[in-house]
């Protein structure tokens, strides 16, 4: 199979409405100093100013907002940066805010608060319900790696991945060097260290002596990461489809492979049983049918919506971001067919963002308050923060002569664990290759949290966050974490169970948590 190093590589992770660029990171820290403690309290004294949003066909009762956060926490006077917001207001007695990430990593919030912010309207009962654009992501000065022009052929036989180590050294650094001249200062300062000391200076600016926090998938990383960080401050806080913290890049990669292709088996032994699946009605034919339509785009595109080229991998992104739950199954069949049978990628490419179109800007009078306009929101954004993000938060770096020693080991690892996802994920782990150390703030330091009680929801089915993540962190995080084994299918449960959504709103609102090893099950959303 043909894989390719793209300057625009694909997705990891989503959640709940569907849902690697490269770039010169930091470590995610602050520098040390020997010196005074940064002075901060400017940032910290902002109130947001709330606004109706800038755009055509959004929800009228969501308003839009910004907060300015330091460049670097370590040197606050170098720059800064505006990170976008948007709210759903306290219907009933305002008790605070909960803050909510939908994950990814790269997952803008605001789009997608826009398309299915309904889901949390019982929480605003007594709560204004806010989303955020991380920095990088989004409006908030997004990272980007190009426009797709200068996506680089992991070799030029068209042999499998791994053919020649050397030559794949050279790509990865010339895909480095792309990703670094299309973004911006926001680069060295991405990662989840970074964006979880943003989140406190949202916290101030809400009013908040807590943080109240739902996080979804890569949002629960963040939110670990911001317990160990200010444990003092958290309040009530969830994960649903609970991360890893400790498995490093390799290792997740793999574990998310195999629960693609878990996952893509199950769509596809449902697919044959329908007169109109573009595989046909024989399961294992079907199998071999989706690895050879991968090929044969890999190595003859076919023109995307967009106009640019849409690849085999374009196509393993979409399709995994629409397994992460059976209900997208049916689009995605006639996604499928309308690709295969008419060469159209339109409905097939609405995966690769979760089913999220940006909206359409309005003309408006007066500064835009440093925010990027949605529409110049760059195409690959959500890939190009989805690596760097990942990136930045690893402390791993293969050598080159670690990448050619083991190259056809991972290569293998990787197409047993699946087929069809194994060389897309290993692209994603390779493109970290030659980046500065990532931070080990994470790995070492997130463990142990002394926070009141939190809610960690597992999915017993999830096919991009396996159960057993959500055990191991509970485990790490220590006497803090309550676990709620949700014994379903897709990925994340508070928009797929109701016996889910359920418990998490009554602990975010009443403070009334699960017994821990308590679970939910299809037989607990009948009663609802």
């Amino acid at each position: 199979m043909l894989a390719k190093l793209s300057t625009r590589p694909k997705l990891r992770r989503c959640a709940v409405t569907g849902a690697a660029g490269l770039v010169l990171l930091g470590t995610g820290l602050p520098a040390a100093t020997d010196g005074p403690e940064p002075d901060l309290t400017r940032f910290y004294e902002q109130k947001v100013a709330w606004a109706k949003c800038p755009g055509e066909g959004l929800p009228k009762d969501m308003q839009c907002g910004k907060i300015t956060v330091p460049l670097d926490y370590a040197h606050p006077k170098a720059g800064t940066l505006d990170l976008a917001l948007a709210r759903y207001r306290a219907t009933g007695e305002k008790r605070g805010s909960v803050l909510v990430n939908f994950g990814g990593p790269g997952g803008a919030g605001v789009p997608q608060f826009a398309a299915g912010g309904k889901e949390f309207m019982e929480l605003t009962d007594n709560y204004d319900i806010v989303t955020f654009d991380p920095r990088g992501v989004g409006r908030s000065s997004p990272v980007s790696c190009g426009d797709g022009q200068e996506d680089i052929e992991v070799q030029d036989d068209g042999t499998e991945l791994g053919g020649d180590p050397q030559h794949v050294l050279r790509q990865l650094e010339k895909a480095a060097d792309a990703c670094a001249r299309h973004s911006g200062p926001v680069l060295p300062h991405i990662g989840t260290v970074n964006a979880s000391r943003d989140m406190d200076v949202m916290r101030q600016a809400f009013g908040d002596e807590k943080l109240n926090y739902l996080g979804f998938s890569y949002g629960t990383r963040l939110g670990a990461v911001y317990a160990a960080q200010f444990p003092e401050k958290v309040g009530r806080l969830v994960l649903d489809g609970v991360d890893t913290l400790t498995e490093p890049l390799t290792e997740q990669g793999v574990a998310g492979a195999q629960g693609q292709q878990k996952a893509l088996e199950e769509f596809i032994n449902w697919c044959v049983k329908d007169i109109a699946c573009p595989f046909g009605q024989d399961a294992r034919e079907a199998r071999k049918m989706v690895v050879r339509l991968v090929d044969s785009l890999d190595e003859n595109p076919v023109p995307s919506a967009f106009g640019e080229p849409f690849t085999g991998q374009d196509l393993v992104g979409a399709i995994g971001q629409a397994l992460y739950s059976e209900e997208l199954w049916p689009s995605l069949e006639r996604a499928l067919a309308s690709l295969i049978e008419d060469g159209d990628t339109h409905a097939i490419e609405t995966f690769a963002t979760g089913g999220i179109a940006p909206w359409r800007r309005e003309e408006t009078d007066g500064p835009d308050g440093g925010l990027v306009d949605a529409e110049d929101v760059p195409l690959d954004n959500l890939s190009a923060a989805l690596t760097a993000i990942n990136c930045a938060d690893d402390p791993d770096r293969p050598s080159g002569e670690q990448i050619v020693g083991s190259l056809d080991r991972l290569r293998a690892e990787y197409e047993q664990a699946s087929p069809v996802f194994g060389p897309y994920r290993l692209t994603g782990v390779l493109l970290c290759y030659g980046r500065p150390k990532g931070t080990d703030f994470i790995r070492d330091d997130v463990k142990d949290v002394d926070t009141p009680k939190m809610l960690l929801v597992g999915t017993r089915g999830d096919p991009a966050t396996p159960y057993r993540w959500t055990v191991e962190t509970a485990k790490r995080l220590g006497s803090s974490a309550v676990v709620l084994d949700n014994k379903g299918s897709g990925h994340t449960g508070y928009a797929s169970s109701k016996c889910v959504h359920r418990k998490v709103d009554t602990f975010l609102l009443y403070g009334t948590l699960p017994a821990d090893g308590s679970s939910c099950g299809p037989e607990d959303d009948r009663e609802s």
